[in-house]
């Protein structure tokens, strides 16, 4: 599974994919999906794959949207399990990966610094470090993904207390959870109030003497069943994809349903959200604790399966305090109005740093990029920046949604440069008359913190965010490729013909095909069967996949048998085989390893 390696620095890709975690990995998978023969990798900064996953370790990690929408359309997650455990989504990755051959594709330890592109070559010059000895190497791509998340890896917000050197307990932030931390029977205070501090306190208290959820403001929090009794009932009646499948469309109906009530009556949603966790905690608790100022959706809204925050509340193993610290000393916690909490442990989850395409500076023809001076388009794609895309997931549903369609439209774009002849698309900025806006509508500290290294959005399609799935899906997956905010361009050159011989098709994303080249019947469907298109022989025979003397000959067939053919191998590839040439290896990229 571990295939890490230094890339040689004349090597050529058609597509590299900028880390190897929830947005990667899908990404990768579409890849081998829907274009099958590409040449790509991912690069992934650390040493093992599962980004957020493999990174958190701290107690209780968990995820924050059910596995049928956090998961991945095209593999259905098996089980009833709605809010799934760190642990367990990891190896749902694993196991992607694998099934896909993904893994074969990543290169771990390889961090990427920065990317140029060049008009004239129509190609991305990458520059890539290793992470374990340093080494430095570099690659060219024709097209850049990165899906490096939205947050720094290597440290998260840590915000400098008053007093903490004269602390004499541990301070201990999530991102970077000791191993040797034993906090069994210990007095433990969790700074912070967001998805982090309301999974660990209950995870905490299973085993701690007492646990303190200390919060400068309240957050919106609501109970849901952790196991989906519709998935239970459906996957023993029904093939498992097909339950899935059901239960993801149940899901995401119910949350964009929510959602928009949320916005447009926000004060019923308060009154329906107080009303559950009042009956949740014990007769006479405050509930000015779970009471935010804002309403609901200006931040995410936070989740504990079968309420267990809750419960541990009820039990008098956790407590709930809405104040200001004044300071910290050797036993605890001042507050301003001169309560002090005891502790032996304190945690400090108090949110993430955001960064932007994963800190990789990006050039445009020796110009550098300013990405918080570009307006997105599309939410995928910076304005002036050719042949690059990066993923930023949904902020009132689950990452993957938006992900997956990030990861599709790229391969529509890929399939559009090959159909054109071209070798270039670049997003281009509204009207500079019109107004533009913050990428993200939250108003959570880690969101406005650094909304000045964000992209803009515009206030019209196609720079205008939605934060809508069923919206977007028509946008990315049905909507025309080519409209007022993007130009493709850059065709490849024809190369001259050497004496005697017919001209060759120029060099496109895939060999035999690709921009400039004569595009031939193209392979439709999961059956593989051919377009009416007509097209050149060579150029035919080198899209198909055909590879011996016979096979090449069923070009020239009349289309309705040459539609008629099956699909012998991978999809793409005609099922006529030549028993004197070798197949070629499974997949078909030239950058597997292992």
């Amino acid at each position: 599974m571990v295939t890490p390696g230094a890339g040689d620095p004349c090597e050529e890709l058609d597509v590299l994919v900028v880390g190897a975690g929830l947005s990667g990995i899908g990404a990768a998978a579409r890849l081998e999906r829907d274009r099958p023969g590409q040449r790509y990798c991912l690069m992934e900064a650390r040493g093992a794959l599962g980004g957020t996953w493999d990174l958190f370790r701290y107690p209780g990690i968990r995820g924050d949207s059910d596995m049928f929408t956090l998961g991945y359309p095209f593999r259905p997650w098996d089980g009833d399990v709605s809010i799934a455990d760190g642990p367990s989504i990891l190896r749902y990755l694993r196991e992607t990966a694998e099934e896909y051959r993904v893994d074969r594709h990543i290169r771990y330890h390889h961090e990427v610094e920065s990317a140029e592109w060049s008009t004239a070559a129509a190609r991305w010059t990458v520059h890539v470090v290793r992470t374990d000895t340093g080494e430095r190497s570099q690659v060219t791509c024709r097209f850049l993904f990165m899906c490096t998340g939205y947050y720094r890896y290597d440290q998260g917000h840590r915000p400098c207390l008053p007093g903490e050197e004269r602390f004499g307990g541990r301070l201990v932030h999530p991102q970077h959870w000791p191993e040797d931390l034993d906090y069994a029977g210990k007095r433990v205070v969790v700074i912070g109030s967001g998805a982090t501090a309301i999974t660990l306190v209950p995870a905490m208290a299973r085993t701690a003497g007492h646990v303190t959820m200390l919060q400068r403001s309240p957050t919106y929090v609501i109970s849901l069943p952790a196991r989906d009794r519709l998935a239970a009932r459906l996957q023993r009646r029904l093939p498992p994809r097909a339950a899935y499948h059901l239960v993801r469309w149940r899901n995401i109906a119910a949350s964009s349903t929510f959602y928009r009530l949320s916005r447009r009556r926000p004060e019923l949603v308060k009154r329906l959200i107080r009303s559950g966790v009042r009956r949740q905690l014990p007769a006479g608790f405050d509930l000015s604790h779970f009471t935010p100022r804002y309403d609901p959706w200006d931040q995410r809204l936070c989740v504990v399966p079968d309420g267990d925050l809750f419960g541990a509340i009820r039990e008098g193993r956790a407590a709930v305090v809405t104040d200001r610290i004044a300071t910290l000393d050797e036993t605890g916690i001042t507050l301003e109005p001169g309560e002090h909490l005891d502790a032996d442990i304190i945690v400090t989850a108090t949110g993430l740093q955001l960064l932007p395409v994963g800190g990789i500076r990006l050039t445009v023809d020796g110009q550098p990029v300013e990405v918080h001076e570009r307006v997105a388009y599309k939410a995928m794609m910076l304005a002036g920046v050719p042949n690059a895309a990066f993923t930023i997931g949904y902020t009132n549903a689950s990452w993957t949604l938006k992900a997956d369609l990030v990861a599709g439209y790229v391969c529509r774009l890929l399939r559009h440069l090959d159909e054109t002849g071209t070798r270039q698309v670049t997003p281009l900025a509204p009207d500079p008359s019109e107004p533009t806006g913050p990428f993200l509508d939250l108003t959570a500290g880690y969101v406005q913190r650094s909304l000045d290294r964000l992209p803009r959005q515009g206030s019209r399609a196609p720079w205008r965010i939605h934060q809508d799935y069923l919206r977007d899906l028509a946008i990315y997956r049905r909507a025309p490729i080519e409209d007022a905010g993007i130009r493709f361009s850059n065709p490849a050159p024809a190369p001259a013909p050497a004496p005697g011989r017919a001209p060759a098709p120029a060099p496109g994303l895939q060999s035999g095909h690709g921009a400039g080249a004569p595009v031939g019947p193209r392979p439709r469907g999961a059956t593989g069967r051919l377009s009416r298109r007509r097209s050149g022989f060579a150029g035919y025979a080198g899209y198909a996949g055909l590879r011996s003397p016979q096979a090449l000959g069923a070009a020239w067939l009349p289309r309705r048998w040459v539609r008629s053919l099956e699909v012998g191998a991978p999809r793409g590839q005609i099922g006529l085989e030549s028993p004197e040439l070798p197949a070629p290896a499974a997949g078909g990229g030239a950058n597997r390893s292992g």
